[in-house]
């Protein structure tokens, strides 16, 4: 494995091996209006549609080869707040290229599937290591899917630092989850202290080896590379910083899995993603999508004219629904 730059600050280099992942060509983004707002410039640029074919070419695959977005909701909400998000979400317009997936809380779910439209996947966020039982508090994969989920995220850093979750322990829910046909969103990403020793590829490939050993097939995952040290440290990933992890992250699969899941698996970023630098990120062909969880008030100068694209975060200890048409935005915040 070729060295790469992981310094904070640092811009870094590619890695020898390089696979392009879901997009064979790259776009020439303009960036002089600032005022673009964050999925405006994820529809114009990161999606192939019926009416603008070829501003982003698509590798055809054994998956949907479609760009991933995934709002993850965390501990937040209520019934009312939750209940408003999801009569924004039926009102809007979405097309039929990207794969949406929203992520409510456990006790919320059923009342998401039974009205969210079937457009919008539901995933939750953790999951069990194996069928129901005596596991007090738990969930078992059996029940999310009775539930309807499609998706699971599991190895979330909240989860791993904060819970103390390890490796192993999270191979085994992603094994489990996919051998019940449950998709996995798994999540990778760095400390800010291992990123300044120079730890990042050695963290996010002990990662990535704990998924490898345990899952039976890589068709139903979406690698999440979340930098923890971008999360509520006022330090910010660069596009450059987040390519040449997926990039080696990419190149790892391709020599300790096959080539064919390096090339078809979508690794999606997360990690301060926002209207500023999302122009920047749409540049880089191994980023594959976004998960958002967290935003900060800066969500607001996301504001302008959009393109029907909705994004679900979290904005301090609320909900917030950023809704953009092709006719108007609107904003929209739950207490």
């Amino acid at each position: 494995m070729a060295v790469v730059s992981t310094s904070v600050t640092g811009t870094g280099s590619q890695l020898s091996g390089h696979f392009s992942g879901l997009r064979k060509s790259f776009l020439n983004l303009d960036n002089s209006n600032s005022t673009h707002s964050f999925f405006q410039n994820v529809d114009s640029h990161l999606r192939l549609s019926s009416s603008r074919k070829g501003c982003r070419g698509v590798v055809t695959m054994a998956g949907s080869g479609k760009f991933f977005v995934g709002g993850n909701w965390k501990c937040n909400g209520t019934k009312d707040s939750i209940s408003k998000l999801v009569s924004d979400l039926n009102s809007a317009t979405l097309e039929s290229d990207v794969d949406v997936v929203v992520t409510p809380p456990f006790v919320y779910l059923d009342q998401v599937k039974n009205t969210l439209i079937e457009r919008i996947e539901i995933a939750a966020q953790n999951c069990w290591t194996g069928k129901g039982g005596a596991f007090t508090g738990e969930i078992s994969v059996e029940q999310l899917k009775d539930l309807g989920c499609k998706w699971v995220i599991l190895g979330h850093s909240e989860r791993r630092h904060i819970l103390g979750e390890n490796n192993e322990f999270i191979g085994k829910k992603a094994a489990y989850a996919l051998s019940q046909n449950l998709g996995v969103i798994a999540c990778i990403g760095e400390l800010l202290e291992e990123r300044e020793a120079g730890k990042t590829f050695d963290i996010c490939f002990q990662q990535m080896k704990a998924f490898a050993d345990a899952v039976p097939s890589w068709d139903d995952i979406v690698i999440a590379y979340e930098p923890v040290w971008a999360i509520g440290t006022g330090k910010v990933a660069t596009p450059e910083q987040a390519q040449e992890v997926h990039v080696a992250v990419r190149d790892w699969l391709s020599k300790n899995v096959t080539a064919e899941v390096a090339s078809k698996t979508r690794i999606i970023y997360g990690g301060s993603v926002n209207a500023g630098n999302c122009a920047e990120l749409a540049k880089k062909e191994d980023i594959d999508g976004f998960l958002v969880g967290g935003a900060s008030l800066k969500v607001l100068s996301c504001y302008s004219r959009g393109l029907c694209q909705h994004i679900i975060c979290e904005m301090d200890t609320h909900l917030c629904f950023i809704s953009f048409s092709y006719s108007h935005f609107s904003y929209v915040m739950s207490e």
